[in-house]
């Protein structure tokens, strides 16, 4: 058992202190520039999806797991990233200009639903959201002269400084590098006195308005935030699919993103990441799954959303803190052993809050 003290001022502000953590995630980072080239082309693709997953996952937990606003339809804005990237390259557009339009114009759809959403919490709060993505929704269906309806719009090959992007390696290695740039960018944001901001709001807004932060305000901005973030990551989407169809931004794929950030651990950028990375694989495992299960069963229709309502019942049940919980218990113990103490991530109940009874 090992105690880790801070000798410097330094130290309390460096990203990773610890020679074991930044081995690990050096060593990781090297898998991931291998990984192109030792797996199937598939598999590649299949990765650049998770990728994908991650950014919007990043998105939402800046919304949801940092300042403790619901959100039912983060679809709506990967679905406003996605269209809106694809029309500008279809109008010639660079590819790198269009990124940055694409967060601009992701985080003004924010802002326009920030503004009115300051009055609401809650419930109120995740019906308005869901309303504003099945109207996105219908109206990317209905548009035909712009989005090109239900038919589809076809999706340009992204083209970076003269080289074409649209072999699976290459576009593995793009969103590889904007997952590590968005992350990097986060948890730097988290740790300035913005992200502690929305924090503070996320767990008393009486609290805050006490220690002098301006709630409404915050509460905007990190709708903003996250509506870009998850713009971005509808750009890269759209790249990854090839072909936008409504159907492809439904009620599923915010599930999918909401399923990321509540199993992966609301509060926490890793547990976004690894919140991704489960729901990502979790379709092709259940179709790996499908030969080895009954007749019967393998041909029920709706597997796949029974089997994410099964996965967030037992982290409901057995791990509230998600994929970052479990990650936090497994750490401790190996740190400890032999002392570790079971009750040491016990949780204790709450007598009293803080908020104002309303």
């Amino acid at each position: 058992m090992r105690f880790r003290y801070h000798t410097r001022y330094s130290d309390a502000r460096k990203l990773l202190p610890w020679t074991e953590g930044r081995v690990a995630y050096l060593l990781l980072v090297l898998a991931l520039i291998a990984a192109p080239f030792v797996l199937q082309r598939f598999w590649v693709g299949e990765l650049s999806y998770i990728f994908i997953l991650a950014i919007a996952s990043l998105g939402l937990m800046i919304l949801k797991g940092y300042t403790g606003q619901v959100s039912l339809g983060p679809a709506a804005f990967v679905a406003i990233g996605a269209y809106a990237h694809a029309l500008m390259l279809d109008a010639g557009v660079p590819f790198a200009v269009s990124l940055c339009l694409t967060l601009i114009i992701s985080g003004a759809a924010g802002l326009m639903i920030g503004l009115p959403a300051i009055r609401v919490s809650g419930l109120s709060l995740a019906m308005m959201t869901l309303a504003f993505a099945v109207i996105v929704e219908h109206v990317l269906g209905r548009w035909k002269t712009l989005t090109g309806g239900f038919s589809g719009l076809p999706v340009e090959t992204p083209v970076l400084f003269g080289f074409r992007l649209g072999t699976p390696t290459a576009f593995y290695f793009l969103c590889l590098a904007i997952l590590i740039i968005t992350l990097l960018g986060l948890v730097n944001l988290m740790r300035g006195p913005k992200g502690r901001a929305f924090v503070a709001v996320r767990d008393s807004e009486a609290a805050a308005w006490g220690l002098g932060i301006d709630v409404a305000r915050t509460r905007v901005e990190a709708f903003v935030l996250s509506s870009a973030i998850l713009g971005l990551s509808g750009a890269l989407m759209a790249h990854h699919v090839q072909h936008l169809t409504p159907e492809g931004f439904g009620l599923l794929l915010s599930l999918e993103l909401v399923l990321m950030v509540v199993i992966g651990g609301l509060g926490s950028l890793r547990g976004a990441l690894l919140g991704a990375v489960l729901i990502g694989f979790l379709p092709r495992l259940i179709s790996m799954a499908k030969p080895l299960l009954p007749a019967q069963v393998s041909a029920q229709f709706g597997l796949e959303i029974f089997a994410y309502g099964l996965v967030l019942a037992v982290f409901v049940l057995f791990e509230p803190r998600g994929l970052e919980g479990r990650w936090q218990k497994t750490k401790a113990f190996l740190t400890s052993f032999p002392v570790y103490r079971r009750d040491t991530f016990r949780r204790q109940k709450t007598y009293m809050r803080s908020e104002r009874l309303k």
